[in-house]
């Protein structure tokens, strides 16, 4: 899956569409870009990542439980600012975003393991929200302070 939204994102007109409707819309629909629709077309696509998400987790638990995939948005968000995605929409990849949730793993089983209370990995959330957040308007600080120059 990967692999072929990076092929999507970096050769295929759509691809471009995508960072334009997430960087500005307004300036994405005055040069051309459909904007509604590309955004329609990602929540279909968001909404059968979820389909197929839950149909695994249902296939490996046996049964299914409407708590199971509670805050499942949030730990996705996480994962993509992980990477590199900015909250403010246009930048990101999806090399990046994969990267992310695998450190998110990686953090989330180690935490598990290593026999610490897993409110902590609560607390990690938390602060990678807060870096988050820091980092963007930042970046967002320093990209208005270059546009007025």
């Amino acid at each position: 899956m990967t692999a072929v939204a990076s092929y999507v994102l970096t050769e295929k007109r759509f691809g471009n569409w995508i960072y334009a409707a997430g960087g500005d819309a307004d300036v994405a629909r005055n040069v051309g870009v459909p904007v509604a629709r590309v955004k329609i077309v990602l929540f279909i696509f968001t909404a059968c990542a979820a389909t197929l998400l839950a149909c695994i987790q249902v296939t490996e638990a046996g049964s299914a439980d409407t708590l199971r995939g509670q805050l499942k948005e949030f730990e996705a968000i996480i994962a993509a600012v992980i990477g590199g995605v900015l909250l403010t929409g246009g930048y990101g990849t999806v090399v990046g975003a994969t990267f992310g949730a695998l450190i998110f793993g990686l953090v989330q089983m180690g935490i598990f393991y290593t026999g610490v209370d897993t409110d902590w990995f609560k607390v990690f959330l938390g602060l990678v929200i807060l870096v988050a957040v820091l980092v963007n308007n930042y970046i967002r600080a320093k990209a208005l302070g270059e546009r007025t120059r």
